[in-house]
Formats: C-alpha cells, structure tokens, sequence
C-alpha cells in the first residue's frame, strides 16, 4: 500500500497493491495492520457505509460534531467521483482549506479523511457505488453540513457537471471563518 499525505497532511491518498491478469484482479482493500504501516494511525473502524449515486449527485458537506467526529476511509466500487475533505478544525493552520482526488473503480484509490473534517463528492460517471469505512456511528443529532458551494471554501469542483442535491445539502449552513459559525 503506497500512501501520499496530500496538501493537507491529515488527508491521506491510499493506493493498494493490485494483483492482475487477464482474469481480473485482486486486492486487499483493508488490511488493518498495512494500514497502521502506511499511515502510522490505527482508526477503531465501527460502520460500514455503502451509496449509489447517479451522475451528478453532489453530497456534503457533511461531518458530525464531537463527541461524534467521524474519522472516513472511503472508495469507489464502481463508476467515478471528485472526492473533497474541508478542514474544520478550529485552530488548525489548514482551517478552512480543502483538497479534492478523483477516486474510481479504476484507479482504486482510497482516502483517509481524519474526525474534525467535512466530507462530500461529486458523481462523475453515470453512476457511482461509494463505500466508507467510520470511526463512529452515525449520529443525526450530531450531524451537520455545510454548503457544497460555499463562496469561503472555494472548493473547485470539476465543470460541466450539473450538482444534484438533496434537500439537506442544498440548504446547508455557510462556513464561517471567524468561529462563529455551524463548524463547532
């Protein structure tokens, strides 16, 4: 497994090692203690999370406030997405930053996307299977969102795609840089 700190270092790009022939191809997609070589973390994964979206579905920003931050490992099983990690980390010389990847079913990257971050993705492809690995449940009274398309944030999601949003993302809060605003 070859693992790439990204702008932001806390967001990790995880490349497994892909066996292949002409029959198909293997690989571990999670091995714990590969994992822990990698990165020098050891995340207690407790959910399984797994979504099918069609092209163009934007969802996020989400994340869940303490004390049920979720740490995300995530990757494509199908299809194609624009993958982004938002530091909210009040405090954090990366707050308010954010780094995006393209992960698909080709290219079978992962990334590691620390407790104390927003989360979202773009369909690409005409369809996409997204599969996530957490470090909490799920916690609806913890949840929150931000906006995908926050003037702050910036966040420079690919052209020519259509965002299709639900109606939790679509009114989500605006990122405040002061501290004052839904980012606790």
């Amino acid at each position: 497994m070859k693992a790439t700190r990204l702008a932001i270092s806390d967001v990790i790009l995880l490349e497994p090692k892909v066996f292949g022939d002409d029959r198909g191809f293997f690989f571990e997609s999670y091995n714990r203690e590969a994992f822990r070589q990698a990165t020098g973390l050891d995340p207690d994964f407790v959910q399984d999370n797994h979504s099918r979206s069609v092209k163009g579905v934007l969802r996020g920003l989400h994340y869940q406030l303490p004390p049920k931050a979720q740490g995300k490992l995530v990757r494509v099983v199908a299809g194609e997405v624009f993958d982004v990690a938002v530091d909210i980390r009040k405090g954090s010389p990366t707050f308010g930053k954010w780094v995006g990847e393209v992960l698909s079913a080709e290219n079978k990257r992962q990334m590691w996307i620390p407790p104390g971050f927003a989360h979202g993705f773009l369909t690409m492809s005409d369809a996409a299977e997204f599969l996530y690995k957490t470090t909490d449940y799920y916690s609806p009274e913890h949840e929150m969102c931000v906006r995908w398309d926050d003037a702050v944030l910036a966040i420079e999601w690919p052209q020519g795609v259509k965002p299709l949003l639900s109606a939790k993302d679509e009114n989500g809060a605006r990122f405040e840089l002061d501290g004052h605003g839904d980012t606790r």
